[in-house]
């Protein structure tokens, strides 16, 4: 059986519960709009967790909201899908069910603070100074900045099923991923301020001239730009084919009544209310960036 998630701490805490209680073979790590664009094959028998729906998987995990860009599951399918703080929550609700309450009972603070990181339910403590499991989220997190991660994705999985979280966070790979995030910090928030421009409501920060992008947590430009309702972030994606653009609500002020989730389906993207994320043509002049602008001041 083989697990493909995506490469973050929704992922990592998926990949911990599911590899405890079903026989997996491999892990991989695809970014969910390998899936929409058909460009990553599923095979039979895989299991996708926080991803979108395939029909040839055998369990299936994902609490995004589905869009019209996403293959529809069949009323039969096994898994769970809906709505909830982080995707491995629903894989816990699944397998406590089947198996008993217990049955992830040594995960409890990691579920917890998955469950907080990834539905961004957090204080402005928790952005400018992560603490356990919350800092352990942003060293897997790819916006932040650090490099590849494969490697260190398998090894957090291994380490989170057979040591403490206390021992996790002592190892030297990770000691080594928080040194760096915090030798940079002072560089990415001046980075952050000369890259960013705010247009109505929502905070632009264009990070495609820049031939390194600093080690940073994504969420402090909600910190440096409170004004902004919505934030837009525009970096190259893989082999510099697309632009990226990653969209998301200030987390600290959530009068935004846009549904971020629906309208990168509409460019081609996903998401849930709350963020998401679309791919943008690098050859059209911006056109396709403007409108997605205009879409988000219409929003407001």
């Amino acid at each position: 059986m083989r697990l493909v998630t995506r490469g973050d701490l929704d992922g990592l805490t998926c990949s911990v519960l599911i590899t405890s209680v079903e026989q997996v073979d491999s892990i991989e790590l695809v970014h969910p709009q390998a899936l929409t664009d058909g460009t990553f094959e599923v095979r039979d028998g895989d299991v996708l967790a926080n991803l979108p729906y395939h029909p040839r998987c055998a369990l299936w995990f994902d609490h995004h909201e589905l869009v019209d860009a996403n293959l529809r599951p069949a009323q039969s399918f096994h898994g769970r899908h809906g709505l909830a703080p982080s995707t491995a929550r629903l894989v816990h609700d699944y397998y406590s069910e089947m198996r008993g309450p217990r049955v992830f009972e040594r995960y409890g603070e990691l579920l917890e603070g998955t469950d907080r990181l990834d539905s961004a339910n957090l204080t402005r403590q928790d952005v400018l100074s992560p603490q356990r499991v919350l800092l352990l989220g942003f060293t897997i997190d790819s916006r932040t900045g650090l490099g590849t991660f494969r490697d260190y994705f398998l090894f957090l999985g291994m380490a989170l099923r057979s040591m403490p979280l206390d021992a996790v966070l002592k190892t030297p790979q990770v000691v080594e991923r928080v040194e760096r995030m915090r030798a940079e910090d002072e560089k990415f928030r001046a980075t952050l301020l000369a890259c960013s421009r705010v247009e109505a409501n929502v905070v632009v920060t264009d990070f495609r001239g820049l031939s390194e992008i600093p080690v940073g947590n994504r969420f402090l430009v909600y910190t440096l730009f409170p004004e902004a309702t919505v934030s837009v972030r525009l970096q190259w994606g893989p082999r510099r084919e697309v632009v990226m653009a990653t969209v998301g609500h200030n987390i600290f002020e959530r009068s935004s009544w846009s549904d971020i989730g629906h309208t990168m389906s509409l460019f081609g993207g996903g998401g849930h209310r709350g963020a998401g994320s679309c791919p943008l043509p690098p050859d059209d002049g911006d056109a396709t960036l403007q409108r997605l602008l205009a879409e988000l001041k219409r929003q407001g």
